[in-house]
């Protein structure tokens, strides 16, 4: 990508040139692309993209509203030379990511850990764990404690639990939006 700088001719330049060129500003510097074009049929997906993105526009402006938001957001912006609303936008179409679960040293007794490591482009908000037998019927279910970095959460068990054949745990991870992402997996 060239950049050009100390450029007088276009230089907080925005807006439409004809059908060719778009200009816009994004933190003190000038984009320019090609202008977009727009198809006629909107496909479902399309749609419910367009809707969800909406919500994400909401959610970011809300972001920006929002002292506490904003200051967190803030945070990252500046080193990423973004907007508040840009981060707060990219959070709200992202949901955590659940990379692992480690469910070697649960045994079925109580004090036994399972770790999980979820990720997020922003922060973690919260890790859910539910442990069912193989008839569905709950054994236990609570909230992981982070690590000092939030990236490994960590779930001590409650209650012990005879029989591990065909049990289910479930986690649920989710962000300060309130993504959710939930996975599951078969002993």
């Amino acid at each position: 990508m060239a950049k050009q700088t100390g450029n007088v001719v276009t230089h907080g330049l925005s807006g439409k040139i004809g059908d060719l060129l778009v200009f816009r500003q994004r933190s003190g510097q000038t984009i320019v692309s090609k202008t977009p074009t727009v198809g006629n049929k909107v496909t479902e997906a399309q749609q419910a993209h367009r809707r969800r993105f909406q919500q994400a526009v909401f959610y970011g402006k809300a972001a920006m509203a929002t002292p506490e938001l904003s200051e967190q957001y803030g945070t990252v912006a500046h080193k990423k030379k973004r907007t508040v609303f840009n981060i707060a936008v990219a959070d709200f179409l992202r949901a955590p990511d659940i990379e692992q679960i480690d469910f070697s040293a649960y045994t079925g007794q109580t004090g036994d850990v399972i770790r999980i490591r979820v990720t997020d482009d922003f922060a973690v908000k919260s890790v859910h764990v539910r442990i069912a037998n193989a008839d569905g019927s709950l054994v236990e279910e609570g909230a992981a404690v982070p690590d000092a970095a939030a990236y490994e959460w960590t779930y001590t068990a409650t209650q012990d639990n005879k029989s591990l054949d065909g049990d289910r745990i479930t986690v649920l991870a989710s962000d300060r939006p309130g993504n959710l992402t939930q996975e599951d997996i078969s002993m």
